[in-house]
């Protein structure tokens, strides 16, 4: 039986407000349009089930035998930036639904 792998999570507080957030994907290249993709982050609120994904800028890309980055690397003013801009452009995180995909630039707003 195969294992399956739990991402940690990890929480904040936006506006007085309890976030869930993970690293959902690592900078990578995307097999679609063979480009370099930054990484994003699954945000959702400790009530709520919908998740939105925050995709940064993809940024320089490491060099070969680099370490990769861990989600304990990303700084949570990033993190609160980032969910502030989310819900700024229009995501209601107690609503219900599909994840919504919200691109942020590499400050998060």
């Amino acid at each position: 039986m195969a294992r399956s792998r739990q991402l940690p999570e990890f929480e904040i507080e936006v506006d007085g407000e309890p976030y869930v957030w993970r690293l959902q994907r690592l900078p990578q290249w995307s097999s679609d349009a063979m480009e370099f993709r930054g990484k994003a982050i699954a945000v959702r609120h400790r009530e709520g089930q919908r998740e939105a994904l925050l995709e940064f800028p993809a940024g320089r890309q490491p060099k070969f035998g680099a370490p990769q980055l861990k989600a304990s690397q990303i700084a949570p003013e990033l993190v609160v930036k980032a969910i502030t801009s989310a819900i700024a452009a229009g995501w209601d995180p107690l609503s219900r639904g599909k994840t919504v995909t919200i691109v942020v630039d590499a400050d998060g707003g």
